[in-house]
């Protein structure tokens, strides 16, 4: 069975409005989460993320009002994240509309909240988000460490131990974001993606740094043909600043002999 790669697009959120920065800071505004989440929808997306970036930072609880104004518009799987800390904060996203939810700060500090979610919500609706930043950027042997609160605390966890942990503990998915190449336009991290998706059982979604299509292509190709290997490849920037549309996107991978959604069979999506 060849398992269909996804293309997501990804609507980072503070304040209600979609934003995008370079390696987590420089933040523009790049639209109303509502709007973009609509488009990507008519456009062709596998499935949307919703990152609210600062609420874990300020301590608050997500926007349940734009989540939900998102859900009701569009019609593919709806993953959100940001500041969700408890089981209830869990069942107040999937009440919302959302169809997983996205933990990663409230996740190291209480990593109980994995298995609680998991087994309450089923795998299927648990997505860990790792963002992971490289300890020494000459030395590729010193490995990734882990961050939180939207990049700003170092928790001192090595990156692929904690990808092992969450996998164990019941993580349905990893979203893995590089934060050296986050909004760079460099592409991701490869040697990140491969040694996570060699580490885990569970699906990995490539994040952080697509500039081109072929980056997206590297991303989700076989390891054996020199790609990183993820289930999915998430990005942001070349759709929401028009460079490319999710229906180039998904014709490039197709070109790269990448199975696509729309060319897979009901059993391999």
């Amino acid at each position: 069975m060849t398992v269909a790669r996804r293309l997501i697009p990804c609507l980072d959120v503070k304040n209600g409005r979609v934003v995008k920065g370079v390696r987590f800071v420089g933040l523009r505004d790049a639209g109303d989460p509502v709007d973009c989440a609509r488009a990507y929808d008519r456009a062709g997306a596998d499935e949307i993320t919703f990152l609210d970036i600062t609420a874990s930072h300020e301590a608050r609880d997500i926007l349940l009002d734009v989540v939900e104004r998102t859900a009701n518009e569009v019609f593919v799987p709806l993953t959100v994240g940001g500041g969700i800390r408890t089981r209830e904060d869990v069942d107040a996203i999937l009440r919302a509309g959302a169809d997983k939810v996205s933990v990663n700060s409230s996740a190291v500090t209480h990593p109980a909240l994995i298995e609680a979610v998991a087994g309450a919500y089923g795998r299927q609706a648990l997505v860990v988000a790792i963002d992971a930043r490289r300890r020494d950027p000459n030395d590729a042997s010193a490995g990734w460490g882990v961050f939180t609160h939207g990049g700003r605390v170092d928790t001192g966890l090595d990156a692929l131990s904690w990808a092992r942990e969450v996998d164990a503990r019941g993580a349905g998915e990893i979203l893995l974001t590089s934060m050296d190449r986050d909004g760079t336009g460099l592409g991701y991290d490869l040697e990140l993606v491969r040694a996570v998706v060699e580490a885990v059982g569970c699906p990995v979604i490539a994040s952080g740094g697509v500039g081109t299509l072929e980056h997206l292509a590297l991303g989700v190709l076989p390891l054996s043909e020199g790609g990183g290997g993820a289930d999915a490849a998430l990005a942001a920037t070349i759709f929401h600043d028009g460079h490319f549309t999710l229906g180039q996107a998904r014709d490039y991978l197709r070109s790269r002999g990448v199975v696509v959604r729309d060319d897979a069979t009901p059993e391999d999506r």
